[in-house]
This record gives C-alpha cells, sequence and structure tokens, in this order.
C-alpha cells in the first residue's frame, strides 16, 4: 500500500509538459535518432519510444511523421548555420583562424549531425532546407578573405573553392571516414588534421 501511494504522489507532482517543450523533447530524440541510426531509424514509433509519448501523441503535435522530419531539418540546418557564423566570429578575432574553421565545420558534421543531415537532404531531394546556410557561407567566405587581405597579401581568389574541399571532407569523414579510417589504419582525426594543413595554403 506505501508503494502504491507513493506513485500516486509521483504522478500527482509530475508536470505536464507544454506543447513546445513535447516538441523540442522530440526534435532531441530525433536528431539522437539520426546521428545513431540514419534516416530509417527515424520513425514516429521511435521518437515516441525514446521520449515516453504514444505515436498519437506525436501526430498530435507534428501532425505527420513528414512534419516532424522537416522540422527535425529545419532545426539542424539552423544549428549548421549558427556553427559557420561562430567560425565567421572566430576568422575575424582569432589568429588561428584556419584550424578553427577547420575544427568547427568539422564538429558540426561529425558530433552535430550535419553530414547524416546532408545526405538525408540529399537522398530525399529536399535542398530548400539548405538555405539558412547560404547566408552563412556567403559571410564565412568573406571574412577569410578579410583575414587573408589585412596579412598584406594579394586578393584571395580560391577561398570559395576552399572551403568546399574542406566541406566536403567534413562530409564524408563524418557519413563514411569511421569504415574507411579502420580499412587504412588512421585515427579518428586523420581527415581533420589533412584537412587543417590543407587550408592555409589554399587561401593565400
Amino acid at each position: 500500500m506505501a508503494g502504491a501511494g507513493k506513485a500516486k504522489v509521483e504522478t500527482a507532482v509530475r508536470r505536464r509538459r507544454s506543447p513546445d517543450e513535447a516538441r523540442a523533447q522530440a526534435l532531441v530524440s530525433a536528431r539522437k535518432l539520426l546521428i545513431a541510426h540514419g534516416p530509417n531509424g527515424l520513425t514516429l514509433q521511435a521518437v515516441a519510444h525514446d521520449i515516453g509519448v504514444t505515436h498519437g501523441t506525436l501526430i498530435h503535435h507534428f501532425g505527420s511523421a513528414a512534419a516532424l522530419q522537416s522540422a527535425l531539418m529545419g532545426a539542424m540546418v539552423r544549428d549548421l548555420a549558427v556553427a559557420l557564423e561562430s567560425a565567421v566570429a572566430h576568422v575575424r578575432s582569432d589568429e588561428r583562424a584556419p584550424r578553427t574553421v577547420v575544427d568547427i565545420v568539422f564538429t558540426a558534421f561529425d558530433e552535430g549531425g550535419a553530414g547524416q543531415l546532408a545526405a538525408w537532404i540529399a537522398l530525399s531531394n529536399r535542398y530548400e532546407h539548405l538555405e539558412p546556410v547560404r547566408e552563412a557561407v556567403v559571410d564565412l567566405v568573406t571574412a577569410l578573405g578579410e583575414k587573408v587581405l589585412t596579412s598584406g597579401e594579394d586578393p584571395p581568389r580560391h577561398i570559395p573553392s576552399a572551403l568546399l574541399l574542406i566541406t566536403l571532407c567534413a562530409f564524408g569523414d563524418a557519413v563514411i571516414g569511421g569504415p574507411l579510417r579502420e580499412m587504412l589504419g588512421r585515427d579518428r582525426d586523420a581527415v581533420r588534421r589533412l584537412a587543417a594543413n590543407l587550408l592555409p595554403a589554399l587561401i593565400e
């Protein structure tokens, strides 16, 4: 009886989540599932089970699986844009700007899940979700250009291509780098170090 009374008390004091809190928790879970299992692991059932709600509750908050996926894409793209904006700030204030840019981009694609996100967007042909990143990329190109110009060098010409190469390296490393590094006997940071060594030479 004492145990039953305790359960009633816990149920009574449990705070009900607001719709915004429930949506936010679902998106955190969906991101985790996408990073761990790829797009096939991201289902309403999996998210509902992970956060302890019913399938119907998620339908109530998002309307459909497609709407949940779109919301997740939007949230992750905004986070990628924020990461790139952080890179812009570091470029303008950090003498080790090239290595900092590489670290920010690689971390966004790996731990941040942007690699899985980019693969998912490409496979589903939903490139419109990348639009928020456009301005951040342009700002990063501009900031790197300003960095080179203040050093007294000639106007930079290859910065967009350099950033393209670094981003493709980060994307590939996040999506398929693990198995390839194991085959070749390389450590986890091998591609990141290579990109960091390349970038200064590419933007000079």
